[in-house]
């Protein structure tokens, strides 16, 4: 998983949206607070001012106070709501502050300002409070008035752990989306990836010669510089491939001037001498022939489309019939129309004329090939009724066979060639006797109908 873009974004997408959902509440609660804060200081302020009210002006003094007003938050001792009235030398005190007197060595506001203060409640608690100084009269005897309103600051601590409370659950769920949001959106921005991997699979599989520019911008350079990569491979293919073939071309003069020397030393009476060359050139021609068939198979990767086993038996068996050998035997062929595998028609019609030599050279009296749909697959079977293969020589051909072994033995140049031909298109040669007969079943992959169009028809 950690190796996992997908993931690896989704984690990154997680902790950023859980950071700022952790930023955005933190935000919220705080400003939250100071609009509570605001709206207790407003109230307050207006509390303070009503209190002023209990001022009346002249006597002796120039002015005295009336009995407070009644409040039960204000009657109930340590009821977390207080106020201190001072005019002049006469202090006043809510009835819930009992017998504590809020401090009052702060300088005192303006006359006609206010200040917001924290002060220490009768507990030791802090309080939010509001300081109003008037001045009531005029002139000299003017005699000045200080009033303290005061809060529980815990009400504030409360009433914001209640809106957190509120708030979380919302918090929670629009993380949620926003993660599902992240997710959908991280699948679709990914999505041209999946393609470019798919298209690569395609490519593996030969479905696609090449990736292509229909692409999102963003994905076309890296498909450009595959496509480049490819085109660079086939073209060294295809320069091993003629090297190959034309290192074997320069055997075979040497290998049948060779071949005239054995003669000669065969008429000169030298018949061992003769035999032992023509043994050795024979060798050597079996896998200059091999290597020339090898060069001229296509591999199963750059094969644009696929082949119609069907046709193409029916041309061969066509061909074989007017042969001297191939007259005498009843061909029996059933394919079901649209059939089609993935391999190139002259890669297939290579291994099935092989296929169909050895079994017309070996069957007695019939041949029979078949081909039928298997899963994702095509199997086309070449069936004689002749003898078979002992079952050791069989165990050990099949081996040989499948893994392409260079030297031609067993059952000579033909099986070897199709067992290349066969792994060049990522498919499979299966080799068992039938009893009676020997069966040969090439399993290969399965290709669209219409893939087998472009090619040309044999004749």
């Amino acid at each position: 998983m950690i190796r996992s873009i997908r993931w690896r974004l989704v984690l990154a997408g997680a902790l950023a949206i859980a950071l700022a959902l952790a930023l955005s509440g933190m935000g919220l609660a705080v400003l939250f607070e100071r609009h509570v804060e605001r709206v207790a200081v407003a109230d307050l302020q207006d509390r303070a001012l009503a209190l002023a009210a209990m001022v009346q002006p002249g006597g002796a003094a120039g002015a005295s106070l009336r009995a407070p007003p009644d409040d039960p938050l204000y009657d109930q001792p340590f009821s977390g709501h207080y106020w201190q009235l001072m005019l002049g030398e006469e202090l006043r005190r809510s009835r819930s502050l009992w017998d504590y007197t809020l401090p009052g060595d702060q300088a005192a506001p303006r006359p006609g300002q206010s200040a917001v203060l924290t002060l220490p409640g009768p507990r030791g608690e802090p309080l939010l409070a509001v300081e109003q100084s008037l001045m009531v009269g005029r002139g000299p005897d003017a005699v000045p008035l200080r009033i303290v309103v005061a809060s529980d600051r815990d009400e504030l601590v409360l009433a914001r752990r209640g809106f957190l409370g509120d708030l979380l659950p919302y918090l929670g769920l629009l993380g949620a989306a926003l993660l599902l949001a992240s997710w959908v959106q991280i699948t679709v921005g990914l999505r041209p990836l999946g393609q470019v991997g798919g298209r690569v699979a395609a490519l593996v599989s030969g479905a696609r010669p090449r990736i292509g520019q229909d692409l999102p911008a963003e994905v076309v350079p890296l498909a450009t510089q595959i496509d480049k990569l490819l085109d660079a491979r086939d073209r060294e293919l295809d320069r091993a491939r003629h090297r190959a073939a034309n290192l074997a071309h320069g055997f075979k003069t040497p290998l049948q001037a060779l071949l005239g020397d054995a003669a000669r030393l065969r008429g000169n009476g030298e018949a061992e001498i003769a035999r032992s060359i023509e043994t050795v050139v024979n060798q050597m021609r079996r896998h200059v022939d091999r290597e020339l068939a090898r060069a001229r198979i296509q591999s199963g990767r750059n094969a644009p489309g696929g082949s119609e086993p069907g046709w193409i038996a029916a041309k061969l068996v066509g061909v074989l019939r007017r042969t001297p050998l191939g007259a005498g035997i009843d061909w029996r062929l059933s394919a079901p129309s649209g059939l089609c595998a993935r391999i190139d028609p002259d890669d297939l019609t290579e291994a099935l004329g092989a296929l169909l030599e050895n079994a017309m050279r070996h069957a007695r009296e019939a041949v029979q090939v078949a081909g039928r749909p298997e899963g994702n697959r095509v199997v086309i079977s070449v069936q004689d009724d002749g003898p078979g293969v002992p079952e050791a020589d069989l165990e050990r051909l099949t081996r040989r066979g499948l893994s392409l072994d260079p030297s031609g033995e067993g059952q000579g140049i033909g099986l070897a060639v199709v067992a290349d031909i066969v792994d060049a298109a990522q498919g499979e040669l299966r080799l068992a006797n039938a009893h009676p007969g020997f069966l040969a079943e090439l399993h290969l992959d399965a290709a669209p109908p219409e893939a087998a169009s472009s090619f040309p028809k044999y004749s």
